[in-house]
């Protein structure tokens, strides 16, 4: 086992709802969790992060993300988001405390733990031959038994390759090849696709696309997004079908690393953030799969009237969902301010935006964002208004009553808020 310490780097990258916050600081901040997480935020220089862009990606860890306490700056303060000589990714997968990526270096799995002190390396595990992966592009899902599962189309793109993992040591499990052919009139397949493995029903789903040849925006989709369904001891697909309900799932090529696309809730449904395009418009759409089946519910969708794509969808319990997501009127780029909160009724398809003192939160700016976490009863939500700092703001799902959390400095994008357990 390889466990180092790497030093602190500082940075020289230089539902209608009450609110309530209090501007007296209060020597030990309260923090529900008690104790037993702290929160990682991911901040970016220059521009907004993800996709290894801006100039550096900075990670602050707080114990409490309640108000009451002094603005979260990075500014001498903070940890480079760096192993040795390798730049790490903030599109990673976190678990029981702990960090799994395939690093910028192309060449293996790592198991690291972070903090303001540094980035403690706890295994490292090179990839067997020719099942090889690349950082960022590829998907992931917990299988039974601590096992990680790592998929991502090969190197040419015209298969779908697989390695399991041990989640304790990295150590490799198997390897393989998904036997399922590429979809009528594609040469390729998406790059990842996302996985996701439903504990109520034993089985894995796998959502993919295919491809004209090209790299980036010059490979087109063909057809519609397919789900298969996987035999996750076996690895075998049991079954395939293209959907007619929508034209790709709301990610793709990163596999959940950054934003969560798909969901449950306690009868193990599934529900999956979906588009179609209509009038050159990317529409949202939340699809199902009801607990026990392979397809999805041709009459379910969660999400009507879109006035844009969702970017992300977490399960808040008692049949509501918390989805950010797009008014396409205000802007597509990844800067515009049009990007809002709304709990979405997944039984109704009714959504309400998140208000504080009867204000609607404001809009943000970053698509490819994932600043909103639950934990313990909690929903935290980070908000990157146009001309004022960041802050986090705080539902408490059960009363449905949102506070004002944390301030965050301005200068940087705030892009990413991981809860991490002790």
């Amino acid at each position: 086992m390889k466990n180092l310490i790497y030093p602190l780097s500082l940075c020289v990258l230089a539902a209608m709802a009450s609110c309530s916050s209090n501007d007296n600081p209060r020597p030990e901040p309260d923090d529900p969790a008690g104790g037993r997480v702290h929160y990682d935020l991911f901040l970016t220089i220059g521009k907004h992060g993800g996709m290894n862009l801006g100039d550096g990606t900075i990670v602050r860890t707080v114990s409490s993300l309640e108000a009451g306490q002094p603005e979260i700056d990075i500014k001498g303060k903070g940890l480079e988001f760096r192993a040795g000589e390798n730049t790490l990714s903030m599109e990673a997968i976190a678990k029981d405390g702990y960090y799994y990526q395939v690093p910028n270096s192309n060449d293996r799995f790592i198991k690291f733990k972070v903090s303001d002190h540094g980035i403690e390396t706890i295994q490292e595990q090179p990839f067997a031959s020719n099942y090889t992966y690349k950082v960022r592009s590829y998907t992931h899902a917990w299988l039974p038994g601590n096992t990680l599962l790592v998929m991502a189309a090969n190197g040419k793109k015209d298969k779908v390759i697989w390695t399991k993992l041990n989640g304790d040591d990295l150590s490799i499990i198997g390897n393989g090849e998904l036997d399922i052919p590429l979809p009528q009139g594609a040469t390729t397949f998406t790059t990842s696709g996302i996985a996701s493995y439903n504990k109520k029903s034993n089985t894995l789903f796998y959502f993919y696309y295919g491809k004209t040849s090209g790299s980036g925006m010059k490979a087109k989709r063909v057809g519609n997004f397919h789900v298969a369904t996987i035999d996750p001891e076996t690895m075998d697909i049991k079954t395939d079908n293209e959907t007619k309900l929508a034209e790709e799932m709301s990610g793709s090529a990163y596999g959940e690393l950054m934003q969560q696309i798909v969901t449950y809730d306690e009868n193990g449904n599934l529900y999956i953030a979906a588009f179609s395009t209509e009038n050159g418009e990317e529409l949202g759409k939340i699809l199902r799969i009801n607990a026990g089946e392979s397809d999805f519910d041709p009459a379910y969708n969660a999400f009507p009237d879109p006035e844009g794509k969702i970017h992300t969808i977490q399960y808040l319990g008692a049949g509501k969902a918390l989805v950010y997501a797009r008014v396409n009127s205000l802007g597509t780029k990844t800067d515009s301010h049009s990007r809002y909160y709304a709990v979405v009724d997944l039984n109704t398809g009714r959504r309400t935006r998140l208000a504080c003192d009867g204000t609607e939160l404001p809009y943000c700016s970053g698509g490819f964002s994932q600043r909103s976490a639950i934990a313990d009863g909690k929903a935290y939500i980070g908000v990157t208004p146009e001309n004022a700092a960041p802050s986090i703001y705080i539902y408490d799902i059960v009363s449905g009553t949102t506070t004002k959390g944390v301030d965050i400095a301005k200068g940087y994008y705030f892009d990413m808020l991981r809860v991490i357990e002790n």
